[in-house]
Order: structure tokens, then sequence, then C-alpha cells
């Protein structure tokens, strides 16, 4: 598909990639974090990813939404989509590809493209628009030499003196090495991806060889976050691009060089090779070596040869090379001798990076065998062969195996001195005689083979054939080479390995191939050398001369000492730039943070959908059955009545459910010529015979008939799926996928089928296994599920633990840990409880080490095995096996309830069969529903944005970085940005009240704005006043001043006396302010003097009031109070008569009208609770509460509380002065004169008087 990438400018630089359908619009926010910039920018605030993260609205949307005629077009040369976005020096660019070209075609529909241009663009500035602009030429620059290496940095004529920020990121990304790929997943190998997927889902990528995995991530987040609609819309576009490096090539047979002859026309055939590249320790020669702490190794590439034939036939064989997985080191030297080999760490500190790294080999490839080429003549070498041997022996897959059991190591060894082996008069053709070492493990670890078959289908009464690949052996086991490098000697002995194989196939299929075959074979293989040798090495492959051509010639030893020679300049003055920016295009370089991308729409879309997800959503509820049956090989037991296993006497509404899972164990016998292939003749006769015995069953309910929805089978086990016609309409999706085990995976007598699907909007899957047998062999069983969970794979890289619904069911062999006549005694007891306590399988869930978040039913059944065949009647053979329950069904899931969990009397295997019922609860999504309420959610959500977005025509506004950061619950404040920050503005001034220690202590200064700032300055500083007479100000609200006491329990008076102040700095100036609380000035209740004094000794005149506060003692801890010395209080007796009223709850300051001291205090004009009922009993102490009405909206400071006591009199207190009303006898004289009038206070004060209420304290 076309993509087009234009520019606007004006009011904002935006870069649009726009196919004939959508487009996708990137545009820079100007709100990202400056490192330079404010200090007070908080850096967990969720408008920034980090300090310095470049932020970048985008926005993908139909190509109609979309005002293009402000655009103009960057160049005249359509792209082919993106790499992704990367910040260079502050900039943000975008990265395309420019140009490409096919270069291999895997299969019909599946084409691999070479980048050999790339364009980088900057969304921020129009700096760098003509930079690179004028490199027309679609081949590599001049700077590139024919090996691909860049020899020369001159700048050629008419270039710019100003160089490109990514000139290096582009020579890298246009030298011929990264290869795309829009039909299929290029990151995984032919059998491990499914051949029916419509497009590439980018997310579903192997990152360890996706290149630009770093660049791509932020689309690849965005495109997480879009509706299912725009996400399929955005990977049918082709507009990401997924890039591996290494190598990919087709050659394409004529038919009379194919060895497989076809009856169709004479299409050709076509050998393929594809060498991936690891990007986990990407480097180049003497930087890279060796493993690190995740189990990663340099020079790590995984290469497929693939042939295909016309007549549907797919062939896929893999190797995997890689550099010595142990810690060393290499210097580089001008001379040989000089590149000495350091080992940097102990065995016992290597042991654990080793495991894990064939830990992941062995899950993802099967059985291992190595083939170590080092020489066995050079000490540096051979410290490191000996190191290997050493920890391939203590590697843990090998543990468990019995003695003489070597062919059931998982890891085996074959060291082959490669130089040692070819220096005689043979030559390099003596390579070929290693051959005889590894024959047996290349027989066993087998190839991938799929064949088109033709399937009848029933589609609305009319019978159609659908012709699909089908999967017919898997490659149970990769072959792991290495030399020092892994590039010349590896190269050479991997492209024997894959004769091999190719060999064992056409042997199998009664054919043998030409010479003009193998010579197309060596010749890709040379190619594949010289490439993956430039981006190690710098140079093409030595000996590829040989792979070539079969022979070495002078000239070929001519290029060679070049060849060497060159390496030797590169590798000592080249590689460490080059290293450099392979790690920036990896993102790996120190402060490198990746493009942090929103879109202020569709991220509240989708997140709104799922809130209201209820809306467009119903449930309903399935039935379930899934059955497991060893039949121990046996076929008579095919036409007897199988009801009570398939149809067992349950509810009336569970009878005939919609979905039965049936899987098998040792459908055939498992003799050593049937482990290797799979039959699927009595699988499809067993599947005859359940489907009759179903449909006769519904056929008594009056139910549809049951169709086979899908069949898998590895070897013995199999799994065959049944549903109702009637439900076929919900069903979608279904996949099937095998993983075998035997033999450490290297043969199909144990492992597991798997069959998964889609009912309505829930996903299902049932897995049948067989696991390893043997008493004592529950470790291998533990093993043997960790294999298969974590390496079977669906569609989308799939895995079994992706679904809602996960049953497992099938012959899981855990024993009971008793004796044999301890067992058979409680059977007998049907002592169910003490057997199930000493299960195995029981235990080690239990333990957590098999099966984990599991759950099992409880077994009301006899042990399943073993029973003497048509009798109820345990093992009486000479071997004697002690009864188990080795038929198990278990699952996982919070939609599924299990209702039936029984064993059925069918006698004619040793098992006995086992079901389990299910209800099953399925979300049912109405898409049309969906649809409305998204387009109604994405206009409401447009009105409020507005032109706010990648595709808007507004300037930057100040709350540009606020949108798609909304409160997530009503009452908080909304998220912070880089701009807003609710507790310094909200968009209001921010207003507080604070009271100074005394009038020569103000603010700090150097204090942060930001309150949540730690920092050791105090909030108050001191300065002094020379010769200044001003009276102090009045204390607030006319209450007591409070004292600050030190959690400690040392109390320290605030004196109003600057002279005191005085002194306490001088006693510490350098002591850091304590932790202080506040507490209420002591009081002593006298009936003589109803009136409270304030700390200066002065009273107020009939005023009693409670100081309105935020804050509630009872959060503080308890402190000591000590009476007021006699110099701030006059009159303040030595003891305390009654505590302290409790603390009232916060209310906004009253108003007060001016007193008279002689006049009659005379009630407010408001009610009071207590006029309406008269109680003559004495008042009681009010409990605390907390007023239920709201606080004032201008309510922001927490302010100290002071207690005031009100005296006895049945006179009702007035309401509390306003502060600085000048009220306050204290406050000095003249106070009732500068004082304002009840009719002075704004008419906003006199309405918060209307939802005031005054409480009346007891005696």
């Amino acid at each position: 598909m076309s993509i087009r990438i234009l520019i606007k400018e004006y009011p904002h630089r935006a870069i649009a990639l726009t196919t004939p359908s959508h487009a996708l619009v990137l545009r820079h926010s100007s709100s990202s974090t400056d490192p330079n910039g404010n200090h007070n920018g908080s850096t967990t605030s969720l408008g920034s990813t980090g300090s310095g993260a470049a932020r970048c609205m985008v926005e993908f949307t139909g190509i109609e939404e979309v005002d293009l005629s402000d655009y103009r077009a960057l160049n005249m040369v359509n792209t082919h989509g993106t790499l992704g976005l990367i910040t260079v020096n502050g900039d943000v660019f975008l990265v395309v590809v420019n140009g490409a070209s096919r270069v291999a075609t895997v299969r019909p529909g599946e084409t691999i493209l070479r980048i050999h241009s790339v364009g980088f663009y900057c969304l921020n500035s129009p700096s760098y628009d003509a930079l690179l602009n004028d490199e027309v030429n679609p081949y590599p620059t001049d700077t590139i030499d024919e090996e691909g290496y860049e020899m020369g940095f001159g700048r050629g004529k008419g270039e710019s003196p100003v160089e490109h920020p990514c000139l290096a990121l582009k020579k890298i990304l246009s030298s011929g090495t990264f290869y795309y790929s829009s039909d299929f997943d290029m990151t995984r190998r032919l059998q491990d991806r499914s051949s029916d997927a419509a497009t590439v889902s980018i997310d579903s990528l192997d990152a360890g060889f996706l290149w630009n995995s770093y660049m791509i991530q932020p689309l690849v987040d965005f495109r997480s976050r879009l509706g299912p609609r725009e996400k399929d819309a955005l990977d049918a576009s082709g507009i990401l691009t997924s890039a591996i490096r290494g190598f990919a090539l087709t050659v394409t047979l004529p038919s009379s060089s194919a060895p497989i002859r076809t009856t169709r026309s004479g299409l050709p055939s076509s050998v393929t090779l594809i060498s991936r590249l690891s990007c986990r320790r990407a480097g180049t020669r003497f930087n890279a070596r060796g493993i690190d702490d995740d189990g990663n190794v340099a020079n790590f590439v995984e290469t497929e040869t693939v042939y295909w034939a016309p007549s549907g036939i797919c062939f896929s064989y893999t190797q995997v090379r890689g550099s010595v997985p142990v810690f060393w080191e290499q210097q580089t030297g001008l001379l040989p001798g000089q590149q000495k080999i350091t080992i940097t760490r102990s065995p016992e500190a290597t042991q654990p990076a080793f495991d894990k790294h064939f830990e992941n080999l062995e899950l993802s490839y099967g059985a291992l065998h190595v083939v170590n080429l080092l020489s066995n003549e050079k000490p540096n070498e051979i410290e490191l062969t000996n190191r290997y041997r050493y920890h391939i022996r203590n590697s843990p897959l090998n543990f468990g195996t019995e003695k003489n059991q070597e062919e059931h190591e998982l890891i085996k060894l074959t060291e082959f001195d490669f130089h040692a082996e070819t220096r005689g008069p043979g030559g390099y053709e003596m390579a070929s005689m290693i051959s005889q070492w590894i024959r047996y493990s290349a027989d066993s670890f087998a190839y991938y083979l799929s064949e088109e078959i033709e399937e009848h289908a029933q589609s609305n009464g009319h019978d159609n054939v659908i012709r699909r690949p089908t999967s017919i052996l898997q490659q149970e086991g990769v072959f792991r080479t290495n030399c020092l490098d892994c590039l010349d000697r590896t190269n050479l002995v991997q492209t024997i390995i894959s004769k091999m194989a190719l060999e064992l196939f056409l042997s199998h299929k009664g054919s043998s191939a030409g010479s003009d075959f193998w010579m197309r074979h060596s010749s890709l293989w040379a190619d594949n050398g010289d490439a993956l040798s430039r981006i190690y090495a710098g140079t093409g492959a030595l000996k590829s001369s040989f792979t070539r051509h079969g022979k070495m010639s002078f000239a070929g030893a001519l290029a060679d000492a070049r060849k060497s020679a060159t390496r030797m300049y590169i590798n000592n003055f080249a590689d460490k730039g080059r290293q450099n920016t392979i790690d920036m295009l990896l993102g790996r370089l120190m402060g490198q943070v990746p493009v942090h991308l929103y879109d202020p729409i569709n991220d509240y879309v989708v997140a709104e959908l799922s809130r209201r997800s209820v809306e467009f959503s119903e449930s309903e509820v399935i039935h379930i059955l899934a059955g497991t049956f060893n039949l121990n090989g046996k076929t008579h037991g095919i036409d007897e009545d199988l009801s009570p296993w398939l149809c067992p006497d349950v509810e009336p509404s569970q009878q005939c459910p919609e979905i039965v899972a049936i899987g098998f164990q040792e459908i055939v016998e498992l003799s050593p010529q049937q482990i290797m292939s799979t039959d699927p003749a009595r699988r499809q006769a067993w599947e005859a015979a359940v489907k009759s015995c179903l449909n006769e069953n519904a056929a008594r309910h009056g139910k549809e008939e049951y169709v086979l929805l899908r069949g898998g089978q590895l070897v013995g086990a199999s799994l065959s799926v049944f549903v109702r016609a009637n439900c076929l309409k919900s069903i979608k999706n279904v996949e099937g996928s095998l993983k075998k085990t035997g033999m450490s995976g290297i043969a199909g007598n144990k492992g597991a089928v798997a069959i998964r699907m889609e009912y309505n909007n829930t996903s299902i899957v049932f897995v049948t296994a067989h696991l390893a047998a043997g008493f004592a062999n529950y470790e291998e069983r533990n093993r043997d599920y960790i294999t298969i969970s974590r390496g079977l794979r669906f569609q989308r890289n799939r895995s079994i633990e992706d679904h809602d619904t996960v049953i497992w069911l099938g012959d899981f062999n855990y024993r009971i840990g008793l004796s044999n006549e301890k067992v058979q005694r409680l059977c007998r007891l049907n002592d169910l409880e003490t057997l199930y306590e000493n299960d195995q399988l029981n235990l080690q869930m239990v333990a957590g080490l098999t099966f984990p978040f599991y759950s099992e039913a409880r077994i009301t059944f006899q042990p399943t095995y073993k029973y003497d065949l048509g009798t109820d009647t345990y093992d009486t053979s000479e071997k004697a096996r002690i009864p188990a329950w080795c038929d198990r069904v278990l699952r996982k899931g919070d939609n599924i309830r299990q209702t039936n969990y029984d064993a059925a009397p069918l006698k004619f295997s040793d098992h006995r069969p086992v079901y389990a019922t299910f209800q099953c609860l399925t979300s049912k999504v109405d898409e049309k529903k969906k649809e409305a309420l998204s387009q109604e959610v994405y206009r409401q959500r447009r009105a409020v944005v507005g032109d706010t977005r990648a595709t808007g025509t507004m300037e930057d506004t100040d709350d540009e970085d606020l949108l798609g950061y909304d409160s997530i619950e009503p009452g908080l404040p909304p998220a912070s940005s880089d701009r807003r920050k609710w507790w310094l503005d909200n968009g209001l001034p921010a207003r507080s009240r604070a009271q100074p220690p005394s009038n020569d202590h103000f603010p700090n200064p150097r204090r942060p704005s930001n309150p949540f700032t730690p920092s050791p300055e105090p909030d108050w500083v001191e300065v002094k006043r020379m010769g200044s007479a001003r009276p102090d100000p009045p204390p607030a609200r006319g209450t007591a001043r409070a004292q600050t006491v030190n959690f400690n329990g040392t109390s320290t008076m605030r004196s109003r006396s600057p002279s005191a102040a005085a002194t306490l700095t001088q006693t510490n100036p350098n002591a850091n302010p304590p932790a202080r609380k506040l507490v209420a000035p002591p009081y002593s209740y006298d009936s003589s003097n109803k009136r409270i004094p304030n700390l200066d000794g002065t009273r107020d005149a009939n005023t009693l009031s409670r100081t309105a506060s935020t804050a509630s003692t009872h959060s503080l801890p308890p402190a000591t109070i000590r009476p007021l010395s006699t110099s701030t209080s006059k009159s303040t007796p030595s003891t305390l008569t009654r505590k302290p009223a409790p603390p009232i709850p916060t209310k906004k300051p009253a108003l007060l009208s001016k007193p008279n001291p002689h006049a009659t205090f005379a009630p407010p004009p408001q009610r009071y609770r207590d006029d309406l009922v008269a109680d003559p009993r004495p008042p009681q102490a009010p409990a605390p509460r907390r007023s239920m009405a709201a606080p004032p909206p201008d309510t922001f400071s927490r302010k100290p509380i002071v207690s005031d006591l009100i005296d006895a009199s049945e006179e009702r207190p007035a309401l509390p002065p306003r502060t600085g009303t000048g009220l306050s006898i204290g406050s000095g004289s003249g106070a009732a004169g500068r004082g304002r009038s009840l009719l002075d206070d704004e008419p906003e004060d006199l309405e918060a008087l209307k939802g005031w209420e005054v409480l009346r304290p007891a005696r």
C-alpha cells in the first residue's frame, strides 16, 4: 500500500503518513519537560515520562476526517512505512523507510524487502529538512565500500557543511542489512507462526529479533489504546514497520532442478535463507563478547532454511549460533598474539547466567546439541572450551536423568577442532566428517513440514473445498554452533547441517537432489556468511570461497588475507563509533528516553468504553463437558456404549452442553515406529464414535446435532472439540497447536494438544496432555507442564495463559505416594481423603511447583489407574502398579464453575475415563451498540478538545498537556502536568493564612514553593529590626496564642517579646527547627472571673469565642503542657481544674457586632437546637462530632486548634469575632475605634451565617 509523507508548518508543525483510506498524524507538543527549565516541575507528573522526555500528539483517523490542504509533500517518492520515533540531541525525529527492494519470497504472498534508504524527519524543527534530501541515490552512499562498511567520511560535492544529527543512524539503517515484511511476522520461524494471519500484529513480534523495538514502542503503545476497528485498520495500512537485521534471500529453482517434482504446471520451487540477528546483546566484534546476566550472548543468530514446492509442501529447518556463553572479553590488537582472552567471572558466578541462556533456548527450540568448533591447541580457546564443558555438565537441564541414559539429556556436546581436522590434504572438505558425530541428533530433531490439504465444508447448503496448510511434522531440537567469532568456521559447519536436514527430508519423500540444487544451496549460505560477517566484524566471511564453490582456490586464499587485514584495521579504529551508533538505535545510551505519545480523543474514548462496557455487553451462560480417556492403544471399545462417559446422569439443564472437549491418550500403541509420526486414521474413527453418541443423546433431548469443530493429534494424544450446530454463529478464531515433551522434546510419545476458540467475546482454550510416566518422576512432570505452558503458542503469539478460561484434561501421570498395599486398603475403605493428601499432583500444586493458580474439584471417585482389563481389580501383574489418579481435569478462570467430576465405568482399557462438567459465563458484545456509543463519546470528546489535537489548527494552549488527564474520582483535583500544578494554583490565585512566630519572623525565601518538596530550610527566618516601637499585632481571633511543644517532650513558649526569640536564636543558631505541634494554653475555671485571659494578661469584654479550624488534635501525639510563666500571663493559676473542651469542627469565621461593655448581652437572632426541648438536667459534655455541612470554598489552609473554655452561664455565647476586627482588648488602645462593625462586612459573609449552628458546652 502506498504511503505518502506530508508536512505542515503553520500554526504548528505536524507530519502526516497517509494511505488512500487513513492518516497517522504526529505533532510535537511544546509542553514537554525542559531539563533546564523550571526546577519546580514534578518528575512524577502524568504529563511527562521523566526528565527531558519529548511528548507528541498522535491521531489515527480516516482520510476524510483530516484537512490536508495545508500539508505539502516532503518528497516525491512514496514511503514504505515508519520504523518509529527517536530523540537525538533534544529533537524528535520520525524514521521512515524511503527505499526498499524485494529480495525473498518464502511462500506465495510472503515477501521480504531489504531496506536501502531511510529518512529522518524532525517533528519540532524545520532546520534539518534540507540536509538529507539531496541524497536521491537509492543505493548505499559513497562512504560505504563494496563490502558494505563505512570506509570514508569525506563530504561530497555540494553537501551541507552542517551534519545531520542522525547521519550515523541513517548510514547503519541504509547499509542493506535490515529487512522487513508487511505480509508476515519476520521475527519468528515458520513453525512458530500461523499461515492464515490476515495482518502482522506488531505487538506480538519477538522483541529479541526486532531491531526497531525501541523506536516503534511508542506507536505500539498507541496502537494498544485504539479500538478494535482502528487497530485492524492501522495493521492493514502497513504504516508500522518491523525490521530485523541479518540476511534474507530466495533462490528460484527451475522445475528441472527441483528435488520434488509436481504434477501441476511447471511452476518453480524456491529455497529461502533467513538469518535473524538478536538485538539483546548487539555490538561489534571486540565490544560484544560472551554472555550477560540476562542470559543473552553476543552475535546470536537464528538461521532458517525454507524449501517450498508448488504442490504445497513446505520444509523448514532452524539452527542457531552464538558466542561461548561465559563471561569473557578479548582485547583488540594489531597482531594476533595481542588479542588476549580474559574470563572475567568464576564458574560459580557464571552458572546462573549460563543456565538462563540454555533454559530460554530449550523453551524456544526443544532439545539442544552444542557443536563447539574451538581449537584444542590455542591456549585461549582451550580455556574457553574447558569452561564451556564444565557448565554443560553442571546444567540443570541434564539433571534428573539416570546414569547411562545420555540419550535423555537435554544438552549434548560435540567438540570438533575445525582447524586440526581440516589441516591435512583433505582441506576444508574434511569438515563434512562432523556429520558422523551429529547424525543421531539430526535424525531425532526432525524438521518442520507442512502440506496443503483439501477440506470439504458445508456453507449455506453448498459443499465448498478449502485448501489450507496443515502441520505434519515439527522440529523438536536445535543445533547450537559456535567458534570464537561465530562467523567463518560456524557458517561452514551450519551449511553442512542444513544439507543433512534437507537430505533427511528428501529421503523421507523418496527423492534426491542434483548438483545444481546443492550449488544453489551452497551459494545461499556463502552470501549469508558474508552478510553476517560484515555486520559483526566489518568484512565478508573467510572461507566463503570454499562454501560457495566446494573448493578453496588461490584467489580465495588471497581474498581471505585481505579480509583479515581489513578486519584488523576496522576492529581497532572504527568499531567504537559503530558500537555507539548501535546503542543509540537500540535506546541504550545513558539519558536516552523514548518519545511519549498521547491522543486526547482516542485515549479518552477507549477508557470511557471500558468503563461503560455494561451498556453494550451482556452475559450468556454456556455448559461445557470435558472428558479424558487413556485408551492404552485399544480399539475394540470403539463399538461400546460411550454414553456413561459422554452423556452422564447430570441435571437436565446440563444435558447436551454447548461444547464437548474430548481428549484421548495412547490412541495408538506407542511403539518406536509410531512415536516419530502421527497417523490420523485412529483419531478420526474415535471422533466418529464420539459424535454418534453425542447426537443420539441430543436427539433424545430434542437438541441440535453436534458438529466436529476441530481436531488435533500428537502421535498418541488427541483432542477433539464438538459444538452444537446452533452455537457455530457464536464461535470464531478457532486455532490448534502442539507441543512435544517426550524423550526430552524429541518424540511425540508425550506432549500436549491444544485448541482455542472465542465464544462470543470470551476466549476459551482446551489442553489435553500426556506427561512423563514413572512413580518418582514428578519433577519431570513439573518440567513438562512448564514446557507446554510456556512453549505452546497460537497465532499472534498467544499462550495458554492469555485466555479467559483454561481447561486442562489428560493423563498427567501423577501418582499416590503410598505403598501398594496401603493404597489398595484405603481404596477398599473408600478413604479418598487420605489418598488425596498423599497425591503427588495435590502436593505439587500446594507447593506451587506445578499448575499454579489452577483448581480441581473434589475427587469423589476411586483411582483411575491401573486396572486389569475388563475388571474392577487393580493391577495384579508382576509390575503391580500402585493405583493412582492419573487422569485429571483442571480449570482456571474467574468465569467458570465446575458442577460435576466423576469417572465412568468403561472397562476395555487399564484406565477409567474421567469427565467434568462446567458452567461458563461468557461475555457478548453488541458491536452496533458499542460502535454507536463510541461515535457518541468521540463527538462529545471532540467538542471538549476542539482543535487541541494532532490534526487541529489552534495554537498551543496552556491547557494542552492536561488533556487526557482528568480527575480519577469526583472531588479530587485533576492530574498535574508540566505547566499546571493543582497544589499551587488550579486556575485560581493561591491563598494561604499563616501566623509568623513574631514580628521579627518572615517567610523563608529559600524554601521551594512546592510544599511537597523535601527541604532542610525552615519555614520562617528571623530578621532583627532596629528601634522599632510598633505595637505587637493582636492574637488570632481574640484567643490565646498557641504554644509549640516539641515531640520529644520539651516545651517551648513562643514569647511575644523580641528578646525571647533572640535568646532562642542565639542559643543554637545552626540547629534545624525541631518538629512542633500546637496545643491550647492551660486554663483554670474560676467562677468569679468568667472571662478568657489572653497571653498578654488582657481580657476580652463579654467575648466568648471558638477558633475555627480544619485540623484535629486527635492525630497529634500527646504532649506535656506546662504552666505559663508569669512574664507572659499575670493571672494564670498553676493547676487545671477542668479539661479543655473537645475541638469544634471547622466553620467559617462568623461576624460579630461591635461590643458594648455596659450593655446587657443579647443573644443573636438565630435559633439553637436546645431551644426546641427544655431539659432541666445539667447538660453533658458533647462528644466530638463532624459537621455535615461542606466547608466554605475558600478555606484552603490548615490552622492550629486552640480550644477555649466557655463558662457555665445560661447566657448563650456570641458568635466568634472576625479576625482583624479590632474587637480584642489585647490589640491595643483605640481598637474599638479602628474596628469594623457588622455593616462593614461583605454581603457574602452575611450569607455564610445561614448554615451555622452553635454548640452549647456543658459545665
